[in-house]
């Protein structure tokens, strides 16, 4: 009865516009105090330890790197140079929008980021070029999704602490995936770019384009550096974060002389502002942790998941359809923190690789932040652009399908994304 009570009590606070963070909180209060065998105390302890990790240091460190890139102006160097790559072909704004967020996503972690830095200036840009409204939200904000899948990803240090699994052989399965989800979205570019007569720039010339590309040298460098860094375990992806907020500053402040000293309070704030969404989240989401754990819902759980027949095929798919429906109205932190515990201890009794299973559910949970009524990136895209969700969805919803494309086959084939990046770096993977 009680645990009946509790889920509609967050059905309504989620119903009712209340966020994530302080509906798990009041729900894992409420529960717990309603619990004599378990003290109230109980919920800060778990929501204090919950955030006592060093890998997770790396979530703020991220979001304060592409804070610093996007003041600095290295997110507009990026956008020129890109655009004098493809901006003269069909479509061409379209196709660099889906390129930024590609690079963008290897230096930030945070797909929020990207959608706030890159489409501050994309959006208005296709706008004013001749896109539709819908158009230019719905390349920005699915685009925007990579940020939480092509490595250094925040999702992905916050699963390889809950899964504990090595960071670094996560972040290099990410590669292929990430990639393959752009190169989808450029292809559904490609074929609107026909039916809806998408407008092209003129060809820049050539000393031009070196110029821009010179210029936006080290922006485009920093995602080597920080892979490569991983790889050779000359840092830790937390350490990695460190250094690209390093890395940012003085770019920003010595190389293009953009970032003033007395900006840094005023990133610091915003930085801090972002990051205490997610990690209050997930604070509260370890407190409800303590309460599934007391009704013994991941027992519950495997016992459904080992019925299943099927096998991994039948297993990856109910994983899918569940994390799509979670995502519709929690970010990614919190529903991992609640939901891959319960779920893990049913993938390994499969035999599926927890690093598979992870990538799986960070790109399922990635297209969440696409899909009404919480798509943190589509609700950022639509204020940039001043339209409707509903125009904004509809959009999206082209390039939302080509990353489901590419998630069925990540589903069909899981042992073939392990393989090579197995292959190239076996140290990780030990």
């Amino acid at each position: 009865m009680l645990g009946a009570l509790l889920v509609l009590m967050f059905v309504v606070f989620v119903a009712i516009g209340v966020p994530i963070a302080f509906a798990l909180g009041v729900v894992s209060f409420t529960g717990i105090a309603c619990l004599p065998e378990i003290p109230n105390i109980v919920v800060f302890t778990k929501m204090f330890n919950g955030l006592g990790s060093f890998t997770l240091l790396a979530v703020p460190l991220f979001i304060l790197a592409a804070n610093l890139m996007n003041e600095g102006g290295i997110t507009e160097k990026l956008i020129e140079c890109i655009c004098d790559l493809v901006g003269h072909k069909k479509g061409g704004l379209a196709h660099a929008n889906v390129l930024v967020s590609m690079v963008f996503a290897g230096i930030s972690g945070s797909s929020q980021a990207d959608t706030s830095g890159v489409g501050k200036i994309f959006i208005p840009s296709m706008e004013k070029q001749g896109y539709d409204k819908g158009t230019s939200v719905g390349v920005t904000a699915a685009s925007s999704t990579l940020g939480s899948i092509i490595p250094p990803s925040i999702t992905m240090v916050v699963y390889s602490g809950i899964a504990n699994v090595s960071t670094g052989a996560l972040f290099m399965t990410g590669i292929l995936p990430g990639i393959l989800l752009g190169v989808a979205m450029m292809a559904v570019v490609k074929f609107y770019s026909k039916r809806k007569n998408f407008p092209q720039s003129e060809k820049v010339p050539f000393k031009t384009a070196m110029k821009h590309t010179l210029v936006s040298m080290p922006a485009l460098l920093t995602p080597i550096i920080l892979i490569g860094g991983i790889v050779s375990g000359l840092f830790t992806p937390t350490e990695s974060a460190a250094f690209a907020c390093i890395y940012a500053l003085l770019v920003g402040i010595f190389f293009y002389k953009s970032i003033k000293i007395s900006r840094l309070p005023h990133i610091l704030l915003e930085t801090m502002k972002m990051a205490s969404l997610s990690l209050f989240a997930l604070a509260t989401a370890n407190a409800l942790g303590e309460l599934l754990s007391y009704y013994q819902l991941n027992v519950i759980a495997q016992r459904f998941f080992t019925a299943l027949p099927g096998g991994k095929l039948i297993f990856l798919l109910v994983v899918v359809v569940f994390f799509l429906f979670v995502g519709t109205f929690m970010d990614a932190v919190p529903a991992m923190i609640l939901f891959v515990p319960i779920i893990l201890p049913s993938a390994i009794a499969l035999g599926l690789s927890p690093i598979i299973l992870g990538l799986i559910i960070i790109v399922t949970l990635a297209l969440g932040l696409v899909t009404p009524p919480y798509g943190l990136c589509l609700l950022l895209a639509t204020t940039i652009s001043g339209t409707t969700i509903e125009e904004g969805f509809k959009g999206t919803l082209p390039y939302f399908l080509s990353s489901v494309a590419v998630l069925l086959l990540m589903i069909l084939f899981p042992d073939f994304w392990l393989a090579i990046p197995a292959a190239i770096f076996p140290s990780l993977f030990l």
